[in-house]
């Protein structure tokens, strides 16, 4: 059995494993390692050419910055050695990689070991609802009890890399750890705030990645109008913005309770509209290609946001058959669903957004 070392004194370095060379996870070496902990990232089974050129280049391939000095690379095989000694594990997997993380990951790693992930996302809770991944994983460990934390917020993993000054989340059950995790990692270019509510940080990033989708068909639709290399045209991107924020806030209500932390959420749909991988496929949508030729414009580009819209359209369409919901109030939100699920032509429904409510 790997033992943790988990240490709560932040005035000396420990070492911090990252499990995921995603871009995410990856760049997240940055702040640790200039903090001058130990890290160590290791790759999952679809890493290992990442990994192989980062010990080859000391750089990610997707990254234009070289990695600090110092920096550990291990492949999946070597997940025990990368282990040994660790006093915080970051999972950097993406959200197709959640039921291996439950299924390779939980069982190998110390039950005492504080986790940190990156993944966003909801799914469903075997019951008509929906849940974070946190709470998920935790379910799919039980007995055993994992110390799962979270982080959300609006940041873009070759910004941090550049040391753009990024405000980010940290969630979680116990408010301590949660402290501890951000004197480890924080950098005077990275700011961590920290919760307990960890259902209402993970619903609202994840739910941005839904929305980014709806913002950014009108930039596509516009250069399909006017022209690919067109002057940006804003007073649509700002109308399905704003409807955005409204259902996002709703939406917060119904599932979380409370929008206490919808500003995480808006946040991060503003950077994703901006520089997220979910911007291409609604530009390609709103240029007018079906959804299968915009999957293949896109082959080899994760897309994380259909994940989401599928299981949130699929939770109101049941919640609105229940008698629970309207779904004539997530106008936007119904016809992504529409687009993504029912494969029908981007339009984005506008004279919905100011029906008059009787």
């Amino acid at each position: 059995m790997i033992t943790s070392t988990t240490n709560s004194n932040s005035g000396r370095p420990v070492v911090v494993t990252i499990v995921g060379a995603g871009m995410m996870g990856s760049a997240l070496v940055f702040p640790a390692r200039e903090n001058g902990h130990t890290v160590r990232l290791v790759g999952t089974p679809l890493d290992r050419g990442i990994i192989d050129a980062c010990r080859k280049t000391g750089r990610h391939p997707k990254f234009t910055r070289d990695f600090p000095a110092g920096v550990e690379y291990y492949q999946i095989d070597e997940l025990e050695k990368a282990m040994s000694g660790a006093d915080m594990l970051i999972c950097g997997v993406s959200s197709f990689g959640v039921d291996w993380f439950a299924e390779y990951m939980l069982p190998r790693i110390p039950e005492g070991l504080p986790i940190l992930s990156v993944t966003k996302g909801l799914i469903e809770d075997g019951n008509g609802g929906l849940i974070s991944y946190p709470e998920y994983w935790k379910r799919r460990a039980a007995p055993r009890k994992p110390r799962l934390n979270a982080v959300g917020g609006p940041c873009t993993s070759y910004e941090l890399v550049a040391q753009d000054q990024t405000v980010v989340t940290f969630c979680g059950d116990d408010l301590e750890t949660l402290r501890w995790m951000r004197q480890v990692m924080q950098r005077p270019y990275y700011h961590i705030a920290v919760s307990t509510d960890v259902m209402g940080v993970e619903t609202a990033v994840a739910l941005k990645n839904a929305y980014a989708y709806g913002v950014c068909i009108t930039i596509g639709a516009n250069e399909r109008i006017h022209g690919i290399d067109s002057a940006p045209h804003y007073n649509s991107q700002a109308g399905a913005f704003g409807q955005s924020m409204i259902e996002m806030q709703k939406l917060m209500r119904l599932i979380v309770g409370n929008d206490n932390e919808l500003a995480v959420g808006i946040g991060d749909l503003y950077v994703t509209v901006f520089g997220g991988r979910n911007r291409l496929l609604g530009k390609l949508l709103g240029r007018g290609l079906d959804l299968e030729a915009a999957f293949r414009e896109l082959a080899g580009i994760t897309l994380e946001g259909n994940v989401i819209v599928e299981r949130i359209v699929k939770a109101l369409r049941a919640w609105h058959a229940q008698g629970r919901i309207d779904l004539g109030d997530y106008p936007l939100i119904a016809h992504l669903g529409e687009v993504l699920l029912d494969k029908k032509p981007a339009n984005i429904p506008w004279e919905a957004f100011v029906a008059e409510k009787r």
